[in-house]
């Protein structure tokens, strides 16, 4: 069986024939051209055109910059700020982890368990909880870093910004075995 294509009726192209190529060329240049110009035209973000705030002029009184580090996702700082001791609860404290990438910030509350038996990193959401216990002194590996740098602000703050794999011996002379186990445990909340 032979197929052979339908005309509809324009005739087909054929090198030699006698349409004219010049105006099609023309469109053709044009097109591109407009293609090209169009992202020009449009209207620029206002942080591109210098008129908005830079998220380090918006950060809150008593920012501590934990983390900065360039990502897959763009450049991340990650902070605290707003320290506030649980009445209820001697040794916990409850801290604004302020996380910050290059088109946003989020802003979390988190709690910090400082206790020489059992210090923690409460982390998550209304629907999800994350309990950490951490072992200050111990292993740091990049799954915990954070966890650590955030305990280390919160419940020794001459310690923060330091590398809390060079902590070890502080947190021995502290009182902390460096031989805990650490675990993370979730919880999930209701949902709707």
């Amino acid at each position: 069986m032979l197929i052979r294509p339908r005309s509809f009726g324009v005739p087909p192209l054929r090198l030699g024939s006698a349409v004219p190529m010049a105006p099609l060329a023309a469109l053709t240049l044009a097109a591109v051209a407009l293609t090209a110009a169009w992202p020009l035209a449009l209207p620029r973000p206002a942080a591109a055109q210098g008129e908005s705030r830079s998220n380090e002029e918006s950060r809150p009184k008593g920012f501590r910059v934990l983390l900065d580090r360039v990502t897959h996702r763009g450049r991340e700082v990650v902070g605290i700020y707003g320290l506030v001791a649980e009445p209820a609860q001697p040794g916990m404290w409850r801290v604004q982890v302020w996380e910050e990438l290059d088109d946003r910030v989020t802003v979390a509350t988190d709690k910090i368990g400082c206790s020489v038996t059992a210090p923690l990193r409460i982390t998550g959401s209304s629907r999800r909880l994350v309990i950490r216990e951490l072992n200050p002194g111990g292993v740091i590996t990049p799954a915990n870093r954070l966890d650590h740098l955030m305990w280390w602000a919160v419940c020794f703050p001459e310690q923060a910004g330091r590398d809390p794999a060079s902590l070890g011996p502080v947190a021995r002379q502290l009182g902390y075995s460096g031989l805990l186990p650490e675990r993370e445990q979730v919880v999930l909340g209701p949902g709707r």
